[in-house]
């Protein structure tokens, strides 16, 4: 089974390029935070590992519309190698995770102001409404084909 999950800030905004057929192709990074160590060393110093992703179609065109550098983002995919041969014939090696499925992650007023602060889960105190999930007036009124999750 190859399957990944991460939660994280985009270190950079998308970079989403087309096809020649069209399809929607975004590639950014996830920083995505790592506990701190148990013996104590480093406990001030925050880390993070960079996570290149490849979102592709209506996730890429998600990613493209509704999110930017800093902005919390679920990913939902599996790995795969990125290897290659380099021009002096020195082999590349290299991992990426190929996104099947984004997320909204955060509450709105999390992003340090950033626009949109959609959420995947319910505020605590219930309610199923789109107000309650913070998701923008008109957002619901897209078709099911045309949501890209």
């Amino acid at each position: 089974m190859n399957s990944v999950i991460l939660i994280g800030r985009l270190s950079r905004d998308p970079d989403v390029r087309y096809t020649p057929t069209q399809l929607a192709v975004a590639r950014f990074t996830v920083a995505v935070n790592r506990p701190p160590s148990r013996n104590g060393q480093d406990s001030n110093q925050p880390t993070a590992d960079f996570i290149d992703v490849t979102a592709f179609g209506k996730a890429a065109e998600l990613v493209e519309r509704f999110f930017t550098k800093g902005r919390w983002i679920g990913v939902q995919g599996r790995i795969q190698n990125n290897n290659y041969t380099n021009k002096d014939g020195v082999t590349v090696y290299g991992y990426q995770v190929v996104a099947d499925r984004i997320e909204f992650v955060g509450n709105k007023g999390e992003d340090g102001g950033n626009t949109g602060g959609f959420s995947s889960a319910p505020k605590a105190g219930g309610g199923t409404g789109n107000q309650d999930l913070g998701i923008p007036e008109g957002f619901s009124a897209l078709e099911d084909e045309d949501m890209p999750f």
